[in-house]
């Protein structure tokens, strides 16, 4: 076949270093468009974007030619060092280390986009760990709490 063709869309989840509530409302919408440029980039698609004070989730139509480390380390570097640029509150911003990183259905697709919309809604009821546990366990991933946060 002379031709290669793929459909991988993933939602992707990480929080800023020690979940400091760094992400103001402000800055959001720029944060998810600066992001969607790196993805770009990497052949991919940034399908919807959404984040609280302390974490941020992505859809995205994964590139076929990318590993997701290389992606998510494209994604975490480049948001992190422009951030660092938006003045002294981001200064010695980080995201944390690890993420999560889950597969989806294309039939999947709306209700993902509806929770991602919905995450300010969403948090004034359940934290960023309980919903990331949720994740893990409803993806079948196995973890030890002691390595999960940082």
């Amino acid at each position: 076949m002379p031709q290669s063709l793929a459909q991988i869309l993933v939602h992707l989840v990480f929080s800023t270093k020690n979940r400091e509530p760094l992400l103001a409302d402000d800055i959001r919408d720029e944060l998810h468009a600066y992001i969607g440029g790196i993805v770009e980039n990497q052949k991919g698609t940034l399908l919807k974007a959404g984040s609280v004070a302390d974490h941020i989730h992505l859809l995205v139509a994964h590139p076929r030619t990318c590993a997701p480390s290389e992606l998510v380390q494209e994604i975490k570097t480049g948001s992190s060092k422009w951030l660092k640029t938006k003045g002294a509150r981001y200064a010695d911003f980080h995201w944390q280390g690890g993420y999560g990183i889950f597969s989806i259905s294309p039939s999947h697709r709306p209700s993902l986009e509806a929770y991602i919309a919905n995450q300010a809604e969403h948090h004034r009821k359940v934290t960023f760990q309980d919903e990331y546990r949720r994740l893990l366990a409803k993806n079948g991933i196995a973890f030890d709490e002691r390595y999960v946060w940082d």
